[in-house]
């Protein structure tokens, strides 16, 4: 993407979350129709466990305000960006990817992803999660996107890894989640580093 396109992204906002096709998947915006879809699935125990936004358990209002507050954070500018992650054969919804702390200064931003139970073990977290880092370098002309994950959810490392991350350290006993301190794992791509990896 052209500079002008980029700097416009972080001005002016966007008017709607883009569109990324992959070979399985289309990621796009969320509506509230998927309210019903993203409690159930979201709102599952396993999926709540080791991330730190979730609740548990999730109700549906809390999905519909979530939604909500994904499309007026769009409208108002790219801090955030939530990817609905959808299979291209059906439409139906898997997941979500997103872009957090979309810093336009320090052109940097925090990756973060969750799929659907029903679907692990099938590499759509590393499937979509790539298109938004490919998004970030090349549409928001990021340098630097960084992600974590609990010790304990060593599948997210490995997700991680795949896109060409870096394991740069472990913060201990970072956050508390249902009573206990985790320790967190830290990764980052640089788009240089992004030729070996997501691109």
């Amino acid at each position: 993407a052209s500079s002008g396109h980029s700097s416009t992204l972080f001005s002016a906002g966007v008017s709607a979350t883009p569109t990324l096709r992959t070979a399985r998947l289309v990621l796009g915006g969320f509506n509230i129709r998927d309210a019903p879809d993203v409690q159930r699935l979201a709102g599952d125990r396993e999926i709540a466990d080791t991330t730190l936004a979730i609740p548990h358990p999730y109700e549906l209002d809390q999905a519909r305000a979530w939604i909500e507050q994904q499309q007026q954070e769009t409208i108002d500018g790219p801090s955030s960006l939530s990817f609905a992650v959808r299979l291209s054969s059906t439409g139906t919804l898997i997941g979500c990817v997103g872009l957090r702390e979309i810093d336009p200064e320090h052109r940097q931003a925090e990756l973060g992803f969750w799929i659907g139970r029903g679907w692990w073990g099938q590499g759509y977290a590393r499937e979509a999660a790539r298109a938004v880092v490919r998004f970030g370098f090349d549409t928001l002309e990021l340098n630097r996107i960084c992600a974590h994950h609990m010790a304990r959810n060593p599948a997210s490392g490995r997700v991680l890894l795949a896109l060409g991350m870096q394991r740069e350290g472990v913060l201990r006993q970072r956050v508390k989640k249902w009573g206990k301190y985790e320790d967190v794992v830290l990764y980052a791509i640089l788009r240089t580093d992004a030729d070996g990896g997501a691109r």
